[in-house]
């Protein structure tokens, strides 16, 4: 594991916002099963889209990779000649186990790395058998490895259990299109993430099919048909977006701008917005030129904030509790704990090791900040979010370590080097093996 000495900081400069995972994942799956050949331009090639890539690859799509565009030409679906391996990601994992279904004949394996197969895949698994699916979890305990028997996707009525991930819900839209009669998904318990079936819906209408729906997103329907190759422009990144954002807040010399964002489709974590204008942060966003600016905050202002619908804000709203004159308490991340790691308990660890008094619920977690924030030796435990988001906490301390430097790779391969490009003094231990 990569450890990182992170010394304290003032940032200035421009950064480009790198493009979005989430978008990358759903338009390449969807082409796939696409009749003939659709671009993908500006997708986001990182550990995680490449797990989704070698998925469809595996799986009889012909893909080549441009310089900044995937051509993807959908064939008819093969069972693979090797096991699927996800790596770290879930949304490939899930989304591949109902498109596996969509196979002729054969038989599908999929798996991942050590903290994907500890991920809940048990209520997909039981949707997929009501629509007529032989697929089963190798341990009978609804985790990866999975087996999916091809032989197609009926129609019919299901349900399905919002409560632990929205990914369960977009795998079956995006395979419905695909069964061999319409379906209808009624969706159980309380959805969360509910903007990133937004984003589903939204990538699946940009290939020619209309999902409906009701306002609470409670009931889909899909009809049987076909998806229609076209060109798919993956918009920026918020995710990646409100690391740097918090970055500016926490320790922005001057204005950091970004430039290069998107707001024609939907993303849950553009809420991020308005969290740091409701705790008073500095920040300027022009929807129109896609640019933003935003610069330190002395304090900022606590509060209550609720992440049911962006649990991947949840490690930035928390270090920004770090500069907060009141205790910030952010509720609705039960389903953080289903992620790459358990998010919540790791970032309420991390945290009291800078110095921070912090609490957790199982569905919540309430933070103050510290008098000073302590240097430490941190770990992210090998989760992206959790890195990135203390390896910007760290520019507050006058010298810091970080392991697991490497987990960048999953969505966000260039973070270092923009950090380091606007100030950061960020520098790789001597000490690694």
């Amino acid at each position: 594991m990569v450890k990182i000495s992170v010394q304290r900081s003032q940032l200035s400069g421009k950064a480009r916002c790198p493009p979005s995972k989430s978008y990358t994942h759903r338009a390449v799956f969807i082409a796939a099963l696409s009749d003939d050949e659709s671009s993908i331009l500006d997708p986001l090639i990182s550990r995680d889209t490449l797990s989704t890539i070698d998925a469809c690859r595996a799986l009889g799509s012909q893909i080549l990779h441009e310089e900044s565009s995937l051509r993807i030409k959908g064939t008819p679906l093969k069972a693979p000649d090797t096991v699927i391996d996800a790596g770290n990601s879930g949304t490939t994992i899930r989304i591949a186990t109902s498109v596996c279904s969509l196979i002729g004949s054969g038989y599908s394996v999929l798996t991942g790395d050590s903290s994907l197969r500890t991920r809940p895949m048990g209520p997909l698994l039981n949707s997929l058998k009501k629509l007529g699916v032989d697929c089963f979890s190798t341990k009978l305990d609804g985790t990866a490895p999975i087996v999916v028997k091809g032989g197609g996707l009926k129609g019919g009525n299901v349900t399905i259990n919002g409560s632990i991930s929205s990914q369960f819900l977009s795998s079956l839209l995006i395979a419905a299109v695909r069964a061999s009669s319409d379906v209808s998904i009624g969706v159980e318990g309380d959805q969360v993430s509910r903007p990133y079936i937004l984003s589903t819906i939204a990538t699946m209408e940009k290939f020619g099919v209309q999902v409906e729906r009701d306002n609470d997103l409670r009931n889909f329907n899909v009809k049987s048909g076909a998806y229609i190759p076209c060109v798919f422009q993956v918009p920026s990144d918020l995710s990646s977006a409100s690391m740097l954002v918090a970055a500016g807040v926490l320790v922005g010399k001057d204005n950091i701008r970004l430039s290069g964002l998107n707001f024609d489709l939907p993303q849950g974590d553009s809420k991020i917005f308005s969290i740091i204008e409701q705790m008073n942060g500095k920040i300027s966003v022009d929807t129109i030129k896609g640019t933003l600016s935003v610069e330190e905050s002395e304090t900022l202002d606590g509060g209550e904030f609720d992440l049911k619908d962006s649990p991947d804000l949840l490690p930035v709203v928390s270090i920004l509790a770090l500069k907060a004159k009141g205790p910030v308490v952010i509720s609705g991340v039960s389903h953080a704990r289903f992620k790459e790691t358990d998010r919540v308990k790791n970032i309420t660890s991390e945290l009291r090791k800078l110095g921070a008094t912090v609490s957790e619920t199982y569905d919540s977690i309430s933070i103050r900040r510290p008098t000073v924030i302590k240097n430490a030796s941190l770990e992210s435990f090998d989760d992206h979010r959790l890195f990135m988001a203390l390896a910007i906490a760290s520019l507050l301390s006058n010298h810091s370590t970080l392991n697991g430097a490497e987990s960048v790779d999953v969505s966000y391969p260039t973070f270092l080097e923009d950090l380091t490009s606007i100030g950061a003094n960020i520098s790789v231990c001597s000490d690694n093996n």
